[in-house]
């Protein structure tokens, strides 16, 4: 009786299965490109096969019509991130020589979350359809994220578009995922494809080929990270790209919302007037420098041009959880990467497609903190908590403090986890940080200059969870386990 209540899920399932086939379509095309037929054949049979299961899903459910409440809302994303990752393995499996099942699963997860981890050696030696197909992921993945960020997360008070929702044509109404959804998310994935076609003529300009250049738009934008090469954009070392990705990378952090409103207004104050918009700068900027002093201080760096330039992209791509290197930055002095890696878990702002806890969490946790030394100097004062004027909602403080207490003990669950597996210490917490936020990039075993390659299946396996978990923002995925959840 419980699964009858929701087959209706099912049935849209089939229909995202179908139309995440199309998909294979643009690696098919990169092979048939380059005549090379029989790697054509596998992306096409990959594709059909992909939709043909869609269709045979399609079938067996299509009888159950109902409209979609917020409880299905939950159910469908988690059953997306984890049934689309599945399909977007195969073609690994089929492709890369000697990869596991546990490994294609983790690659194909670490793009559709924009994660940016990586179990592959050899990336220059790869098929160049693999290569973009990986990429290709975290663009979905990206237009996945805008997605869910409209029309699920506001319901937990997760997202922090209920924030602004007076703003926004946000999907506010009633508790069912209503048309308004499609409008709003329409123009976010607008904004999306204007800053990824903008991302990728200015990588154009700086030096890549086309097809570096719309693998590592789908990259940068999406903040996921993945490259074609193993030296990441080290690859090219180049000051002019990596000054536009430290340019994208930052832009990419910021809340699409934001842009849309400033395409609405046509206004930037949406922008200006936006506290955490505002705080995401300054930590970037603070961040920055001190890592740029540091280098000077450790005289890792003779050139003050070069430890800058390196200080900031560094910082800039693990802060806004992109997770691209030029250089082995676990070289550097431990406290500048331990820095970087607890920046990811914060800095990106809410509606963006980074991962993490979220600036606007932060800055709510510091004012709920700064009430509550307030309300004991002064027990009777009326003291709201506010954000950017606004007075943030009870039920928004409390679901960030839920937020807050369950990623703390999923953090420490999983990185146990690790521990008992037999990973040193910095590895696996590190490892689950990395995941857990969608950096990609941890620190030990796992940091800049190697991969996940080094962990056993069951480790992977772990940090696959880790990635959706993080990506779907923990409650989305531990509210199905709730028996409310499940009653009618």
């Amino acid at each position: 009786m419980l699964m009858r209540r929701h087959v209706h899920v099912l049935r849209v399932l089939a229909w995202l299965i179908m139309g995440f086939s199309l998909a294979f379509l643009v690696p098919a095309a990169w092979t048939l490109v380059d005549a090379r037929y029989r790697q054509a054949e596998i992306w096409l049979l990959a594709g059909a096969g992909t939709a043909a299961c869609g269709a045979l899903l399609w079938a067996a459910t299509r009888r159950f019509r109902r409209e979609l409440s917020v409880k299905d809302g939950f159910l469908l994303v988690n059953l997306v991130w984890t049934v689309l990752p599945g399909f977007a393995a195969a073609p690994l499996l089929l492709t890369v020589p000697g990869i596991s099942v546990t490994d294609a699963y983790f690659e194909a997860m670490s793009g559709l979350t924009a994660t940016g981890a990586t179990a592959l050696a050899g990336l220059d030696l790869l098929d160049p359809a693999v290569n973009m197909w990986r990429c290709f992921l975290q663009l979905i993945g990206g237009l996945g994220i805008m997605l869910l960020a409209v029309a699920v997360l506001p319901f937990l008070g997760l997202g922090g578009m209920q924030l602004f929702k007076a703003e926004m044509p946000g999907p506010m109404k009633d508790t069912r995922l209503t048309p308004r959804i499609a409008e709003t998310a329409r123009g976010l994935w607008g904004v999306y494809f204007v800053l990824s076609l903008a991302c990728m003529l200015a990588y154009r300009w700086g030096g890549m080929s086309w097809d570096d250049a719309f693998m590592h738009m789908c990259t940068t934008v999406g903040l996921g990270g993945l490259s074609s090469h193993d030296q990441s954009f080290g690859y090219w070392n180049s000051p002019a790209l990596e000054w536009l990705a430290v340019l994208f990378m930052a832009l990419s952090g910021i809340s699409f919302a934001r842009y849309f409103m400033v395409w609405r207004t046509r206004s930037v104050r949406p922008l200006w007037r936006d506290a955490e918009v505002r705080a995401y700068v300054v930590v970037l900027l603070v961040s920055v420098a001190a890592v740029w002093l540091l280098l000077l201080r450790e005289g890792k760096h003779v050139d003050a041009g070069h430890a800058l330039r390196d200080a900031a992209f560094q910082v800039v791509s693990v802060a806004t959880t992109t997770g691209y290197a030029t250089t082995d930055y676990l070289l550097w002095p431990t406290i500048g990467p331990v820095l970087m890696l607890l920046l990811g878990a914060i800095v990106s702002c809410a509606g963006s497609t980074g991962g993490g806890i979220k600036m606007v969490r932060v800055l709510i946790l510091a004012k709920v903190t700064l009430h509550e030394l307030v309300q004991l100097i002064h027990p009777r004062v009326v003291n709201p908590v506010t954000l950017g004027g606004q007075t943030v909602p009870a039920r928004v403080i409390g679901a960030v403090i839920a937020y807050m207490l369950v990623y703390g003990a999923v953090l420490v669950g999983l990185s146990l986890l690790m521990l008992a597996s037999g990973l040193d210490v910095v590895t696996a917490v590190s490892a689950i940080i990395a995941c857990l936020n969608n950096i990609g990039p941890g620190m030990g075993k796992v940091g800049p200059a190697g991969n996940y390659a080094v962990l056993t299946d069951f480790q992977i396996w772990l940090c696959s969870l880790a990635m959706m978990l993080g990506r779907l923002e923990l409650l989305s995925v531990l509210v199905l386990f709730t028996p409310q959840f499940w009653r009618r």
